[in-house]
């Protein structure tokens, strides 16, 4: 019996480097990419943060670039408009915009190594997602509350999502894992420009004008 082909859809890859421990973490990453994915049809891209918001103006290292270049990367600097040094996570964000608009993309955090076929994962571009790999990090719940039905309710009524539909039932309530929690190592989804769009607007508006319930949480 022939094995079915493989279907998986073309997709772009995005990580960040800056320079420091990031840009070497973004060579092994690349490194780690083409060795178990040498046929990888999509496009790696590195997002390379600059602008005021970063005190320093020093770009990659030359050699990195070359070596980053030779092993199939693209690199696309990006203005940081929002976040900057004081939100690094941002870069997340923001360099979203580097990728072409209406392309496949995922998005992993550049200390990730690739070790296997990519094109065996079968992500579904249409649904995007995020990692599930997380930890009770947050919110941290205070002795006197808000507790977390209160803050993720908070957030959900902000953005008029329905937060009922995304209780996991199978867990006790106010247990953290009964909450929708991603982890953002790596995240999907079918158009880089429309996701971004939505991660940022929510990003700010949570930043610039967050529910009551998280007055005493942290958002780094």
């Amino acid at each position: 019996m022939v094995a079915p082909a493989n279907t998986q859809q073309a997709f772009n890859i995005l990580v960040i480097a800056q320079p420091g421990r990031l840009q070497y973490e973004a060579l092994l990453f690349a490194a780690s990419l083409k060795s178990s994915n040498p046929d990888f049809a999509g496009r790696l891209i590195v997002g390379v943060p600059e602008g005021d918001l970063w005190p320093s103006k020093r770009g990659l290292d030359e050699d990195v670039r070359a070596e980053l270049v030779a092993l199939g990367a693209e690199l696309r600097p990006f203005t940081s408009q929002h976040f900057g040094q004081n939100y690094p996570y941002g870069n997340k964000i923001e360099g979203l915009s580097v990728l072409p608009a209406g392309e496949p993309f995922v998005f992993f955090d550049t200390d990730t190594l690739i070790t296997g076929d990519l094109s065996q994962v079968g992500f579904d571009f249409a649904r995007p997602a995020a990692s599930m790999k997380r930890e009770n990090t947050w919110p941290k719940i205070e002795l006197y509350g808000p507790g977390y039905n209160d803050i993720w309710g908070a957030l959900y009524q902000k953005f008029d999502l329905d937060f009922p539909a995304s209780l996991d039932t199978s867990q006790p309530d106010e247990h953290w894992e009964r909450y929708l929690y991603f982890n953002a190592g790596w995240f999907f989804h079918a158009d880089p420009a429309a996701f971004g769009a939505r991660f940022l607007e929510y990003a700010l508006a949570i930043r610039d004008d967050a529910p009551e319930e998280l007055v005493v949480q942290s958002l780094d």
